[in-house]
């Protein structure tokens, strides 16, 4: 998808991109686009849900004003790994290690979804700043959706979604981890935009990170 976020004064608003099934159980991937008062830059922010759990949030500053074009938001989602790209960078890598008992969303389905909705409980900076209803209307545009996806059409979907055939792309070799290329580019926004990585929070998890924390990333 192709985004332009809320030019001038957003503070409190988050716009939304993400994927998620139905259910108190339910899996997810976000996109979330948390707004920002003029002049400070806004914070991309992800997560991932499995079986109604997340709580692995990651956030990041973009390299670039995300209101003034339209950049290219992407979620590819397969049986190895979930990535999140922007303008094809990737930015974040979750792997599938439910071998070893990490949780892994591929047994739901999941639409795709988008809002633009009030926030500013927690938003930004943790809800010191409130919406300005003075500057509304908020307008994100968004253009150019592609679901390059396999349909759902019933549980045998799961299976058949999931299988390494031609006709599945999606789960060709090139796509089960990331190239060279691409661990040099995520390296590189890790090491120059990331602000904030549940698996490095350990005041939070008081040093009892989830599973997937002490595995290979990408």
């Amino acid at each position: 998808m192709l985004i332009k976020l809320v030019p001038g004064n957003s503070a409190g608003t988050v716009t939304t991109y993400y994927l998620s099934s139905t259910g108190e159980k339910h899996d997810e991937i976000d996109f979330e686009f948390l707004g920002n008062t003029s002049g400070q830059p806004y914070i991309i922010h992800t997560n991932i849900y499995t079986q109604g759990g997340g709580g692995r949030e990651q956030q990041f500053y973009p390299w670039f004003d995300p209101t003034t074009d339209y950049h290219n938001y992407t979620i590819h989602w397969n049986p190895s790994q979930v990535v999140w790209y922007v303008d094809s960078i990737p930015i974040r890598v979750y792997r599938n290690y439910e071998s070893v008992g990490i949780p892994y969303p591929n047994q739901q389905a999941m639409r795709v979804y988008s809002s633009l909705w009030n926030a500013d409980s927690w938003a930004t900076r943790g809800g010191l700043d409130k919406i300005d209803w003075t500057k509304a209307p908020f307008i994100a545009r968004l253009r150019h959706f592609r679901a390059r996806a396999c349909k759902y059409e019933g549980p045998f979907s799961i299976t058949q979604c999931g299988a390494p055939t031609p006709a599945n792309w999606w789960n060709s070799p090139i796509y089960t981890q990331l190239s060279i290329a691409q661990q040099g580019q995520i390296n590189w926004v890790r090491n120059n935009h990331i602000i904030y990585d549940y698996c490095k929070d350990f005041k939070r998890f008081n040093g009892q990170f989830p599973g997937e924390c002490f595995k290979s990333q990408f």
